[in-house]
């Protein structure tokens, strides 16, 4: 099973395994913590994921906890916490790797497991701790759809002008007009969630994209500046401003594993750099630059893009080194 190396752990007083798994529902923090975990557990069971951005099998694993969440027929909630800003709570539950998942019962955590799981597995595990629930609908057969870019673009279209609140679809139209040089068209796409950057990280990472092309738009000789980059580069190699800024200009032109190998010379050096600036949007081209899950079928977990796999194993060996 895959997982992500974290720090020693701290025992917690409790009766449980030491569990792993991740996902991407609720956000909770130390502020709402009592009202979403401890409180909510009281009357339905709340299956916690530990996770992290950087970590691969978490953004592997997230898309099927949320699917048996929602097969479950409301017979749990499901819950996220960022390992890396909740550290009090991480230490709290004694998390030693990630994903990791907890099940939590009348305030108290009965169970958990560690891990990549499968689909099956992962009802199997709450199975034994749930009532059962009626047996999903079989799906029916869909034709093929076409994949064509402009195909896929009026489908993503339709899908934000049927469900405006849906983030995982504008997050996939924004990105498609980005990905087709329609920028002006992208930026009136995202500007009616532009306040939750905050809140929602990938909304989060296709402003920082949005950034870097305002960035390298002044720049009408493309060779010219590229060059002076490495200039600056080759003079002084701890030049984090001049790597910053020819991470962006490699981001604009969709240039991704070199902005992300620039981005990673920053990282190896000091990882704090700029409150985290180089972290943050090594993360958002790893956003930006996964192409959406492929359909499988029940109980497998969809393939990761191997480049985009390489790189957050290697933000992984950085960021825990």
């Amino acid at each position: 099973m895959l997982s992500c190396q974290r720090g020693t752990a701290v025992p917690v007083e409790n009766t449980f395994t030491h569990p792993y798994l991740s996902s991407t529902m609720i956000d909770v923090t130390i502020a709402n913590f009592e009202e979403e975990v401890v409180a909510a557990s009281m009357t339905i069971p709340v299956l916690i994921d530990f996770w992290a951005p950087w970590c691969g099998p978490c953004n592997s694993l997230g898309p099927i906890l949320e699917k048996v969440e929602i097969a479950s027929g409301g017979r749990i909630k499901l819950v996220k916490i960022d390992s890396d800003l909740e550290q009090e709570i991480g230490t709290a539950f004694g998390i030693r790797s990630i994903p990791t998942c907890i099940l939590m019962m009348n305030g108290q955590p009965v169970d958990g497991f560690t891990g990549a799981l499968p689909e099956g597995k992962v009802k199997e595990f709450l199975d034994k701790h749930l009532p059962p629930a009626a047996e999903p609908e079989p799906e029916a057969p869909t034709e093929e759809e076409d994949s064509s870019p402009d195909a896929v673009l009026e489908r993503l279209q339709q899908a934000v002008a049927a469900d405006p609140a849906n983030d995982n679809a504008r997050f996939d139209y924004v990105r498609q007009l980005l990905t087709l040089g329609r920028d002006d068209d992208a930026k009136v796409a995202f500007a009616p969630v532009i306040a939750q950057t905050s809140a929602v990280r990938r909304f989060d990472s296709l402003q920082r994209w949005m950034d870097a092309i305002d960035f390298a738009a002044p720049h009408a000789d493309a060779a010219a500046a590229e060059s002076e980059f490495d200039s600056k580069i080759a003079t002084n190699k701890r030049d984090f401003d001049a790597r910053f800024g020819k991470a962006r200009w490699l981001m604009a032109g969709q240039r991704w594993t070199e902005a992300l190998d620039e981005l990673l010379e920053i990282l190896m050096r000091d990882k704090a750099w700029n409150d985290g600036l180089a972290r943050k949007t090594y993360i958002a081209i790893l956003d930006v630059m996964e192409a959406p899950k492929p359909k499988v079928a029940d109980g497998q977990i969809p393939p990761e893009d191997p480049v985009v796999a390489t790189y957050r194993r290697r933000l992984s060996s950085v960021v825990l080194s």
